[in-house]
Protein backbone atom coordinates (compact mmCIF):
# COMPACT_ATOMS: atom_id res chain seq x y z
CA UNK A 1 0.00 0.00 0.00
CA UNK A 2 2.36 2.54 0.73
CA UNK A 3 4.34 1.63 -2.40
CA UNK A 4 1.65 2.52 -4.28
CA UNK A 5 1.02 5.71 -2.27
CA UNK A 6 4.81 6.74 -2.93
CA UNK A 7 4.27 6.01 -6.47
CA UNK A 8 1.12 8.09 -7.10
CA UNK A 9 2.31 10.73 -5.56
CA UNK A 10 5.99 10.80 -7.22
CA UNK A 11 4.99 11.81 -10.83
CA UNK A 12 3.13 14.72 -9.35
CA UNK A 13 6.23 15.58 -7.20
CA UNK A 14 8.26 15.58 -10.12
CA UNK A 15 6.03 17.44 -12.12
CA UNK A 16 5.83 20.40 -9.63
CA UNK A 17 9.65 20.23 -9.37
CA UNK A 18 9.98 19.99 -13.59
CA UNK A 19 7.50 23.11 -13.42
CA UNK A 20 9.62 24.95 -11.05
CA UNK A 21 12.63 24.50 -12.84
CA UNK A 22 11.11 25.64 -15.64
CA UNK A 23 9.89 28.85 -14.36
CA UNK A 24 13.27 29.86 -12.26
CA UNK A 25 15.30 29.46 -15.70
CA UNK A 26 12.50 31.65 -17.22
CA UNK A 27 13.51 34.25 -15.17
CA UNK A 28 15.36 36.60 -17.72
CA UNK A 29 19.40 37.35 -16.95
CA UNK A 30 19.05 40.97 -17.64
CA UNK A 31 16.22 41.06 -14.47
CA UNK A 32 18.96 39.55 -12.40
CA UNK A 33 22.05 41.15 -12.96
CA UNK A 34 20.15 44.32 -12.97
CA UNK A 35 19.08 43.58 -9.39
CA UNK A 36 23.02 42.12 -8.92
CA UNK A 37 24.20 45.40 -9.87
CA UNK A 38 22.59 47.56 -7.71
CA UNK A 39 22.69 45.90 -5.03
CA UNK A 40 26.43 44.95 -4.69
CA UNK A 41 26.93 48.63 -5.99
CA UNK A 42 24.46 50.04 -2.67
CA UNK A 43 27.45 48.02 -0.72
CA UNK A 44 29.91 49.88 -1.90
CA UNK A 45 28.69 53.07 -1.93
CA UNK A 46 27.53 52.79 1.40
CA UNK A 47 31.39 52.32 2.46
CA UNK A 48 32.17 55.28 0.72
CA UNK A 49 30.27 57.43 2.01
CA UNK A 50 31.55 56.87 5.71
CA UNK A 51 34.98 57.91 4.17
CA UNK A 52 33.79 61.22 2.90
CA UNK A 53 32.66 64.95 3.85
CA UNK A 54 31.19 66.39 1.06
CA UNK A 55 34.56 65.59 -1.48
CA UNK A 56 36.50 65.38 0.90
CA UNK A 57 38.19 62.20 2.95
CA UNK A 58 37.33 62.67 6.42
CA UNK A 59 40.50 62.57 8.80
CA UNK A 60 38.50 59.14 10.70
CA UNK A 61 38.71 57.53 7.59
CA UNK A 62 42.44 57.84 7.35
CA UNK A 63 42.85 56.97 10.89
CA UNK A 64 40.92 53.90 10.12
CA UNK A 65 43.45 53.01 7.40
CA UNK A 66 46.25 54.06 9.59
CA UNK A 67 45.18 51.74 12.76
CA UNK A 68 42.40 49.27 11.87
CA UNK A 69 43.15 48.16 8.39
CA UNK A 70 47.06 48.57 8.59
CA UNK A 71 47.73 47.74 4.88
CA UNK A 72 50.67 46.49 4.24
CA UNK A 73 53.23 48.53 1.46
CA UNK A 74 50.64 51.39 1.12
CA UNK A 75 50.25 55.07 2.99
CA UNK A 76 47.31 55.40 5.06
CA UNK A 77 46.01 58.58 3.39
CA UNK A 78 47.17 57.25 -0.10
CA UNK A 79 45.09 54.17 0.77
CA UNK A 80 41.83 56.17 2.24
CA UNK A 81 41.74 58.05 -0.82
CA UNK A 82 41.94 55.19 -3.33
CA UNK A 83 39.37 53.38 -1.30
CA UNK A 84 37.29 56.15 -1.15
CA UNK A 85 37.46 57.38 -4.92
CA UNK A 86 36.74 53.31 -5.88
CA UNK A 87 33.54 53.24 -4.02
CA UNK A 88 31.70 55.65 -5.35
CA UNK A 89 33.51 55.73 -8.97
CA UNK A 90 32.98 51.65 -9.89
CA UNK A 91 29.75 51.45 -8.08
CA UNK A 92 28.15 54.46 -9.97
CA UNK A 93 29.49 52.44 -13.18
CA UNK A 94 27.69 48.82 -11.84
CA UNK A 95 24.84 50.58 -11.61
CA UNK A 96 24.75 52.47 -14.92
CA UNK A 97 26.03 48.79 -16.74
CA UNK A 98 28.98 50.60 -17.66
CA UNK A 99 31.80 49.23 -18.10
CA UNK A 100 30.55 46.52 -16.01
CA UNK A 101 32.70 43.61 -16.45
CA UNK A 102 35.80 46.34 -15.80
CA UNK A 103 34.28 47.42 -12.51
CA UNK A 104 33.29 44.25 -11.22
CA UNK A 105 36.78 42.83 -11.59
CA UNK A 106 37.90 46.02 -9.68
CA UNK A 107 36.10 46.13 -6.95
CA UNK A 108 37.13 42.09 -6.67
CA UNK A 109 40.33 42.90 -6.57
CA UNK A 110 39.03 45.56 -3.25
CA UNK A 111 37.20 42.47 -1.86
CA UNK A 112 40.34 40.32 -2.15
CA UNK A 113 42.44 42.84 -0.49
CA UNK A 114 40.03 43.40 2.35
CA UNK A 115 39.57 39.69 2.57
CA UNK A 116 42.99 38.92 3.20
CA UNK A 117 44.68 41.76 4.22
CA UNK A 118 41.52 43.55 6.99
CA UNK A 119 38.76 40.99 7.55
CA UNK A 120 40.07 37.22 6.81
CA UNK A 121 36.97 36.06 9.25
CA UNK A 122 34.37 38.04 6.70
CA UNK A 123 34.50 35.31 4.13
CA UNK A 124 30.91 34.37 3.74
CA UNK A 125 30.56 37.99 3.22
CA UNK A 126 32.91 38.41 0.98
CA UNK A 127 32.12 35.19 -0.81
CA UNK A 128 28.95 36.64 -1.55
CA UNK A 129 30.31 40.18 -2.86
CA UNK A 130 32.83 37.78 -4.91
CA UNK A 131 30.13 35.71 -6.18
CA UNK A 132 28.27 38.54 -7.55
CA UNK A 133 31.24 40.17 -9.06
CA UNK A 134 31.80 37.09 -10.36
CA UNK A 135 28.59 36.49 -12.55
CA UNK A 136 28.99 40.13 -14.20
CA UNK A 137 32.38 39.45 -14.76
CA UNK A 138 31.46 36.67 -16.69
CA UNK A 139 27.99 37.21 -18.36
CA UNK A 140 28.05 41.33 -18.26
CA UNK A 141 25.22 43.79 -17.21
CA UNK A 142 23.10 42.30 -19.29
CA UNK A 143 20.48 43.94 -21.75
CA UNK A 144 19.59 46.69 -18.82
CA UNK A 145 22.56 48.66 -19.33
CA UNK A 146 24.68 51.21 -21.28
CA UNK A 147 27.12 48.41 -21.61
CA UNK A 148 24.40 46.51 -23.92
CA UNK A 149 23.02 49.74 -25.64
CA UNK A 150 26.80 50.63 -26.62
CA UNK A 151 27.40 47.07 -27.94
CA UNK A 152 24.41 47.71 -30.40
CA UNK A 153 25.42 50.60 -31.57
CA UNK A 154 28.56 49.19 -32.51
CA UNK A 155 27.25 45.64 -34.03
Amino acid sequence: MSQQLAGTHSPGLTTIVERLNDAMAAIPYGFAALITRISIAAVFWQSGQTKVDGFRVTESAVELFRSEYKLPLVDPVIAAHLAAFAEHFFPVLLVLGLATRFAALALLGMTLVIEIFVYPDAWPTHGTWAACFLVLMMRGAGPISLDHWIGRGRG
